[in-house]
């Protein structure tokens, strides 16, 4: 009976010219290891050639590496991955879950971090519940003004205001108008913020904060939802400017003395606009960056102002297109121009372009800001509040001083 064990190996070994001798095929695609080194390695370079850790700068380059680097933060997997390489310790305060020792089923069992291994016992809610969302992170803590909101005792009190309030909205008799000042702040009117009517029950004494001419006030706020909050005015301001959809909600008799404050009169002079753009470039760089606006002022149309603008470096040597316009009256708009790129200074976009010829520009009326919130910053230019808020860059968003 033939051996065919042994007649396999005698061909094997009978091979002068080595053509069994299969090497396995070097693949020229990166791993997902070498991948993440890679970029671990090149937020060390830019560390050890600037001498501080990447920051949210207006700077592409730089801005990336820190998103890079917040995500590795964010990710106790992947630092752990990379805790040898971690010559500099920006992964130190990293907290690296200790690996489970697996040395039987009881710990198979008890490492089941999905839920895949639950059974149907008695619990809170069937764990095989198609509709029960299980291991789903929870919303991120949400501002000061939100948190310290507490129930409110005597909602019974206030409770028919919101259900008059909603019936009459209804049937029209009461509307939604854009918030646009501080200044609609007043006892007994209603607001919809986040999606929910807050009433201003009332007002407390005015209290000086920062400066001789720096004054606040705490608020009785009651929500539609039964909650309340003592919140200062200029916080309950700011909570609306950074709620796009925030409106204030007055009667619809009041509706044409809101429109009248906005209208232009014959005795007003037009002195030119405020214009945002959107960029057109197919730049790779252009492109990949979101919320990308040109913040500048003209005092012809704004058609005619972008005419040429692929072949002018302030408009990044490609076609624009216009977003949104502010006709300016009885004000200076090169001077509301200069504010609001000092406003968003910290956003200004670092790039430089190249015209015809060759020669280097760095364009400075472009911002990495979204648009409501470059719309809400003109409102503020234009009521004169402006002074009582910042831009927070990182966060997108304007917050009381």
């Amino acid at each position: 009976m033939i051996d065919f064990e042994k007649e396999l190996r005698a061909i094997l070994d009978d091979d002068p010219l080595g053509l069994l001798d299969a090497k396995p095929r070097q693949s020229s695609t990166m791993t997902a290891d070498a991948r993440l080194l890679a970029s671990f390695e090149e937020i060390n370079a830019f560390v050890r050639g600037e001498g501080h850790e990447p920051t949210a700068s207006h700077d592409i380059s730089e801005r990336k590496l820190f998103s890079r680097l917040k995500g590795l933060r964010e990710s106790p997997e992947k630092a752990a991955a990379l805790l040898e390489f971690d010559e500099l310790n920006l992964l130190a305060d990293v907290e690296i879950p200790e690996a489970l020792e697996i040395n039987s089923i009881e710990d198979v069992l008890e490492d089941d971090v999905l839920g895949l291994l639950d059974g149907g016992g008695a619990s809170e809610s069937n764990p095989n519940d198609i509709f029960t969302l299980r291991n789903v992170p929870k919303q991120a803590n949400s501002p000061d003004h939100v948190a310290k909101r507490k129930p409110c005792k005597e909602f019974d009190q206030f409770e028919p205001l919101f259900k008059l309030c909603q019936s009459e909205m209804a049937v029209g008799e009461r509307v939604q108008v854009k918030f646009k000042s501080e200044r609609q702040i007043e006892p007994k009117t209603m607001f919809v913020l986040q999606g929910l009517l807050c009433y201003v029950a009332g007002i407390g004494d005015w209290k000086k904060r920062k400066s001789a001419t720096d004054y606040d006030a705490r608020l009785l706020c009651v929500f539609e939802n039964g909650l309340e909050s003592n919140m200062l005015k200029r916080s309950l301001s700011s909570a609306l400017w950074k709620d796009k959809n925030s409106r204030q909600v007055i009667n619809s008799d009041q509706l044409q003395m809101f429109e009248e404050s906005s209208k232009v009169k014959e005795d007003d002079e037009a002195t030119g606009c405020i214009y945002v753009l959107r960029s057109l470039s197919d730049d790779p760089q252009i492109v990949a960056i979101e919320n990308l606006y040109k913040i500048g002022f003209s005092s012809q149309l704004v058609a005619d102002r972008i005419d040429n603008a692929a072949k002018e470096p302030t408009f990044l040597m490609a076609d624009v297109v216009p977003v949104v316009e502010f006709q300016t009256y009885n004000l200076n708009p090169q001077k509301l121009e200069k504010l609001l790129h000092t406003f968003f200074a910290a956003a200004c976009l670092n790039l430089d372009v190249f015209d015809g010829d060759g020669k280097r520009h760095t364009p400075r009326e472009w911002f990495i800001v979204p648009l409501h919130i470059i719309e809400t910053a003109v409102e503020l230019l234009i009521n004169g509040e402006i002074v009582n808020y910042r831009y927070d860059e990182q966060n997108q968003q304007i917050i009381e001083v």
